[in-house]
């Protein structure tokens, strides 16, 4: 009896091998493909593979790289976070690589087959087209990764994902929450923590007036700052990915869906890739300013429902922002 009952004890771990250890390294141990269709493919971190099964995954937090496209430090941030918030068996980390290469600003080094994205102007911050593949941008590759989540045969019990960017990441983030094709469809709940941005997208030709205590108003410097409304900035002269999405749909997603803007209290100063740019600086004077600007522009004038979380003493830092008691309770949504 003894010896019956170990055997069918031994017989059922491998079903749960794959819960049992998170891959808790920047390391490229911890480090997966994902499959852009051919041979085209992008890095991600990941704590679990993303083509396995693991019935312990109830959430998934993605995380999105600053300028400097670190998603290996991003990553370790990532894991404090999920370590503090006591969720490493039950959440699966990802920390994707927009990787770049234009033989100036950014000279990533590109495995075989590995997708570079744009680096400047529509860029991978705002769903730019692949420099190396035209039929892929930026936010493909996030499709890619939700797709891959919402599988019931891997992630059976996922029941929210996260997705999240600071600095550029939350450029990248605030776009895609807008622009992507999926959020309705995707058949789990997601959720958008834009974190510390240098620009927004603003719907319409208004600005909040520093005169004016942020009123929002008709931009008045047209005639100076002539790019103030095109794309990223603005909703003109789109490319990429929001190419061929009206502009009234891109409006309707933007004021639907949930996100929560996380802003250092301290991220007053023009550091680290801040955006001086005149179509920049007409949205505020700083990323706090910004930030707390848009949040009341979408809230007052497109009925969204978003929320603003101020993060005390934190400045242009993410893992200050991600691993704060204030953070923790958004980007770990109890279940």
């Amino acid at each position: 009896m003894i010896r019956t009952f170990l055997l069918i004890t031994l017989s059922a771990i491998p079903s749960i091998a794959y819960a049992a250890d998170p891959c808790t390294k920047a390391t490229p141990d911890c480090t997966r493909w994902v499959s852009l269709g051919g041979e085209s493919r992008s890095l991600v971190y990941s704590t679990y593979p993303l083509d396995k099964k693991n019935d312990q995954i109830v959430r998934a937090l993605i995380v999105v790289h600053g300028q400097g496209r670190d998603a290996d430090n991003y990553f370790r941030t990532s894991l404090a976070a999920t370590f503090l918030a006591n969720a490493m068996t039950d959440t699966i980390v990802i920390s994707p690589r927009f990787a770049s290469n234009n033989g100036t600003g950014c000279s990533d080094t590109l495995a075989v087959n590995e997708i570079n994205w744009p680096c400047g102007g529509d860029s991978w911050r705002s769903g730019g087209t692949s420099t190396s593949n035209k039929s892929l941008t930026s936010y493909d590759f996030m499709d890619a990764i939700v797709r891959a989540l919402t599988s019931k045969a891997n992630f059976p019990n996922l029941k929210a994902i996260v997705i999240s960017g600071h600095s550029a990441g939350g450029q990248f983030v605030t776009r895609y929450e807008m622009a992507n094709k999926i959020h309705e469809t995707a058949g789990v709940p997601i959720t958008y923590v834009v974190s510390n941005p240098s620009s927004y997208s603003y719907l319409d030709p208004e600005r909040p007036s520093a005169a004016n205590n942020n009123e929002l108003r008709p931009f008045g410097e047209g005639r100076n700052c002539t790019t103030y409304d095109n794309w990223p900035y603005g909703l003109k002269t789109r490319t990429g990915y929001t190419a061929t999405i009206p502009e009234d749909q891109l409006k309707k997603q933007l004021a639907s869906r949930p996100v929560t803007y996380l802003l250092g209290e301290l991220d007053v100063l023009p550091l680290a890739g801040f955006d001086s740019s005149c179509p920049a600086m007409a949205q505020g004077p700083t990323r706090l300013a910004r930030g707390q600007a848009f949040a009341a522009y979408v809230n007052a004038k497109y009925n969204a429902q978003h929320k603003v979380v101020v993060v005390p003493l934190c400045g242009h830092n993410a893992r200050c922002m991600f691993t704060a008691d204030v953070a923790l309770p958004i980007l770990f949504p109890k279940m």
